[in-house]
């Protein structure tokens, strides 16, 4: 019989090796294509939005796939694929010739990666029900945790020895991540059996079967990712503009970058916990609140105490509302095509990813840097009645009580 809290503990040592790995490098990315000779701001601009997408089109388009794999063949294997392909990938971009080579791998990226999606899958198959808010709030813990140190090492490191030397170290993570899984889990995966359609109706009527009672969550999910993501591609650039140049910029950068993880591992367990006991609904909408009252102060931010204070509180609040809405998508999803909704739940968060930086970076072109921070405050908000919306759409309808008889006590 496998010990699920040992999977479980090796599964979020890894995540943590592996955001490790991804954050070492990742948040310095605006400066690296500034190193790779594209310095005019309206370029910069294009350029900055154009990797940020990239990564999400291709994921929007792989994770059902994965998804669907994953439950037909094992979720151990996916954490597998998505830690050494990441390694291959993040480690092939310190070699970079030019600009347009770093966005084609951040494209292959996302078809390949999604660590995730794929740890969460696995663990939350295996734990019992009754603790799957604490499992993937702990999970999202790790993946803060994670964050927090390999921006601020990665910060120190591409200082001293470069934003090469970064992305080489990103894939030394990620190599580890995947030995890791390898040497340290079991999955005793029993393959299902599948119900053959004989016609495109039956094939149909199979796949919403699966998929429709969780489209709702999914729709908010895509919202979600649209607002999580809709800042962070220019949060380097308002950390250069803050400090006056790009010298020192990467410290900066992997210190917010820290205090966000710090935030994060906070919340990520004590609002799992709490999931467990009080409706995910309910938490997403007290979180969405906060994470806007704290962009704008970020937007208003003129030193880094005060863009250290809003990021830390933005970070803190915004950090409860995706695990909040995979607990609620993992109550709603039967164990056994699990993979298949939470690869599409990944397509759903792609797509919003996908469109962030691009809706981000008109914003930023046409209204300036701040006002990016502003209309994300905003959107932080407007989640509030989206998320009221969608829990009444999924409330049960009350039944019938049953009526009382004169004879009973």
């Amino acid at each position: 019989m496998i010990d699920w809290k040992r999977n479980f503990l090796m599964v979020a040592l890894s995540q943590f090796l592996s955001i490790m790995g991804f954050a070492f490098a990742m948040p310095f990315a605006p400066y690296y294509i500034q190193q790779l000779g594209i310095t005019e701001p309206t370029e910069l601009k294009k350029w900055v939005a154009l990797f940020t997408a990239a990564a999400a089109l291709t994921l929007a388009v792989a994770s059902p796939i994965w998804g669907a794999l994953g439950d037909r063949y094992g979720r151990r294997i996916m954490l597998l694929r998505a830690n050494f392909g990441g390694m291959l990938v993040l480690s092939l971009m310190g070699l970079v010739p030019d600009v347009k080579t770093l966005v084609i791998l951040r494209l292959v990226q996302g078809a390949l990666t999604g660590t995730t999606t794929a740890a969460q899958t696995f663990v939350s198959v295996q734990s019992p029900h009754n603790r799957s808010g604490v499992v993937l709030g702990t999970l999202s813990a790790a993946v803060f945790s994670g964050s927090m140190s390999g921006a601020f090492v990665g910060g120190l490191v591409a200082e001293w020895l470069g934003y090469r030397a970064a992305f080489m170290c990103s894939g030394v993570l990620l190599l580890a991540a995947g030995l890791l899984v390898l040497l340290g889990t079991r999955e005793e995966f029993v393959r299902p059996v599948e119900e053959n359609g004989s016609s495109m109706e039956d094939r149909a009527r199979m796949f919403w079967d699966k998929i429709g009672p969780a489209t709702p969550i999914l729709a908010l999910i895509s919202i979600m990712g649209f607002v999580l993501l809709f800042d962070s591609a220019w949060m380097p650039l308002l950390v250069q503009e803050i400090n006056g140049g790009i010298k020192g910029a990467a410290f900066w950068t992997g210190s917010l970058q820290a205090a966000g993880g710090i935030a994060g591992f906070l919340a990520g367990p004590i609002i799992g916990r709490i999931a467990d006991r009080i409706s995910p609904p309910r938490i997403g909408k007290i979180s969405a609140f906060g994470a806007g009252l704290m962009m704008t102060v970020v937007g208003l931010s003129q030193g880094f105490w005060q863009l250290f204070a809003g990021r830390f509180g933005a970070v803190f609040c915004a950090g409860g509302l995706d695990p909040v809405f995979q607990i609620w998508l993992t109550k709603t999803t039967p164990a056994q095509s699990r993979g298949f909704v939470f690869g599409w739940a990944v397509t759903a968060r792609a797509l919003g990813w996908m469109a962030a930086p691009m809706a981000s970076g008109t914003v930023a072109w046409m209204f300036g840097l701040r006002a990016v921070f502003f209309i994300s405050s905003a959107l932080f908000f407007l989640l509030i009645p989206i998320i009221t919306l969608i829990a009444r759409y999924l409330q049960p309808a009350p039944q019938p009580s049953a009526p009382i008889h004169a004879g009973r006590r």
